[in-house]
């Protein structure tokens, strides 16, 4: 029962880190972009 649990525990942790990063990766990628259109 405890393994279970730790196991669903890291798999929500592994899905939330996964998903900050893509919206962090992304919002970085907007920024980039946004500069790169305003000094060219």
């Amino acid at each position: 029962m405890e393994k279970k649990n730790w196991t669903s525990w890291f798999r929500r942790l592994g899905v939330a880190g996964f998903l900050f990063f893509l919206a962090k990766g992304l919002v970085w990628l907007a920024i980039f972009f946004g500069l790169f259109k305003t000094c060219a």
